[in-house]
């Protein structure tokens, strides 16, 4: 009886916590960062009320969370990006009563990538963004000042090319990959608004054309051994511009000091805006679990109330930017050079890089079609036109 009671109390179901001791279930997908893991097992042995076991999970982690979710046995909490299907299939809650007051601590396009028809549905974790990276020294022997206009960026990168050196990199697809986006919002467009398609004007095929441009330029290296994500490129000296991401601060500033600046996309001529594509995995509830309002307590307490935990996991690891203005705003790490850039360009000039009504098959279609004219020469409005009438399908399909 002694040893069954010892053994009892060794699985948590005495943990001396309130509640019925059965454990809620979190899931995280596998960062690469080392110590992720650690932290966030922390975080939930800390919880007070009661006991949370995470469930850390290598591999295709989104095949696994949307298998879990259509049974009963899925997690009570995890994190990922909001789909509208997720929100259709009624497999995640509202969280609006979870932010309260400190919901206004939130930038808005971050709030906006969990968001589906007003109501929200994820709690943002960590803000990862995209940005262009340019060598100060090498923009000064050139006599180049850094671009404000997609028009200025074509031809600082041509000036930029000499021998060994390429004006730009942003992918060995030539950017067709990660510039499309950025490419419509430079002109003041979008992939979908107010539930219609939002590039089918004759100025998207005059942003992509200008992809295409900068394609046939001679001033893009492509064939790096390392793509967009990681610097190398910049790093070695190959290229003086590359569009990789916040992540790649580190590395960059422990290669080069202080010689490289951080940009936005540039705006397309005058009506335009600069932006950055920014993502973020949020933390959701399960609509299955039979714990509800326990698993939303929890969420509230690690993503809202515990703003020591949430700057420690996007700044101890990796390299994110919390989403919440008063903790970015403050943090060591980001209060100057390109970091403090990156806050200012998130805060001002940030687009979700895959809001919620951007399902993969409108994902598709347009990435299709801006690599057929960046790539092949296709022409950009009949290319547009015909991703337009794939994407106005998908809309009829999700909202009548």
């Amino acid at each position: 009886m002694a040893g069954a009671s010892a053994l009892l109390a060794a699985c948590g179901s005495n943990t001396g916590r309130g509640g019925s001791g059965q454990a809620l279930k979190q899931w995280y997908h596998a960062y690469g960062e080392p110590g992720v893991q650690q932290a966030v097992e922390k975080y939930a042995k800390a919880y007070p009320k009661i006991p949370v076991d995470v469930q850390w999970n290598p591999g295709d982690y989104d095949s696994k969370l949307a298998t879990s979710l259509l049974s009963d046995g899925g997690p009570d909490v995890f994190e990922s990006t909001l789909q509208i299907s997720s929100v259709r299939a009624n497999q995640v809650v509202p969280l609006d009563d979870v932010f309260g007051a400190a919901k206004s601590d939130f930038s808005e396009s971050i709030l906006a990538t969990h968001t589906v028809d007003g109501k929200i549905y994820g709690v943002p974790q960590a803000v990862d963004m995209q940005m262009l990276f340019y060598r100060k020294s090498f923009f000064a022997q050139a006599g180049v000042q850094p671009p404000s206009t997609v028009d200025e960026l074509v031809e600082a990168a041509r000036k930029l090319t000499r021998a060994g050196v390429k004006g730009i990199f942003a992918g060995n697809d030539g950017g067709g990959g990660v510039l499309g986006g950025p490419a419509l919002w430079s002109a003041g467009l979008d992939y979908v608004r107010d539930h219609q398609v939002g590039f089918d004007d004759p100025l998207a095929a005059q942003a992509i054309g200008k992809l295409r441009e900068l394609y046939t330029s001679g001033s893009m290296l492509l064939g790096a051994v390392k793509d967009w994500a990681e610097p190398d490129a910049f790093t070695q000296g190959l290229v003086a511009m590359q569009w990789t991401g916040l992540w790649a601060v580190p590395a960059v500033q422990k290669a080069l000091g202080d010689d490289f600046g951080v940009l936005p996309f540039p705006k397309l001529g005058d009506s335009g805006r600069p932006s950055v594509p920014v993502g973020a995995f949020g933390a959701m509830v399960n609509a299955k679990s039979k714990r509800i309002d326990e698993a939303k307590e929890f969420v509230r307490w690690l993503w809202i109330e515990k703003t020591d935990y949430q700057e420690d996991f996007n700044l101890s690891y990796g390299f994110h930017i919390p989403p919440r203005r008063s903790i970015s705003e403050k943090a060591s790490k980001l209060t100057s050079g390109a970091a403090a850039d990156a806050v200012k360009f998130v805060r001002d000039n940030a687009k979700a890089s895959n809001p919620p009504d951007w399902t993969s098959v409108m994902r598709t279609a347009f990435n299709d079609a801006v690599s057929r004219v960046v790539r092949d020469g296709a022409k950009a409005d009949e290319e547009l036109k015909t991703a337009a009438g794939k994407v106005r399908d998908e809309l009829k399909r999700l909202y009548g």
